[in-house]
């Protein structure tokens, strides 16, 4: 079972937890990129990349068992802040209507490039199957 940590006194996160703890069997997830299962982008646009890299974690937490909700630790590759900071009020419906209320210790770090010349965003996770 996962265990939200936030430390008395603290604000409160908006779409992520400070910390978890979780008991069970771990499904670590690659990251995830735009491209569909042929590595084929449909689009140049950062929040359908968004979108799809998201089904792409749900696809291979599938393979493994396991299920958005047992997501633990999630961590965005992003190129430009600026557009996830501006496009963030877009973030949250296609997050939500993916993964649903699902709220892991997460970080976000901007890069200065990802592998494919077209990717905007990359995402990884590690999930916490209960026992």
């Amino acid at each position: 079972m996962h265990r939200i940590l936030q430390p008395a006194g603290w604000k409160r996160p908006v779409g992520y937890a400070n910390g978890m703890t979780a008991r069970g069997r771990m499904v670590f997830v690659a990251g995830q990129v735009g491209w569909d299962g042929e590595q084929r982008f449909a689009s140049e646009d950062f929040i359908d990349q968004v979108g799809q890299a998201l089904r792409n974690v749900v696809a291979v937490l599938e393979e493994g068992d396991a299920r958005p909700e047992h997501i633990a630790r999630m961590t965005w590759y992003i190129l430009d802040r600026d557009e996830f900071n501006t496009r963030l009020a877009e973030i949250g419906p296609v997050y939500r209507e993916i993964l649903g209320p699902v709220f892991p210790a997460m970080s976000v770090v901007q890069v200065g490039a990802l592998l494919d010349p077209v990717a905007k965003v990359e995402i990884e996770v590690t999930a916490v199957v209960p026992d």
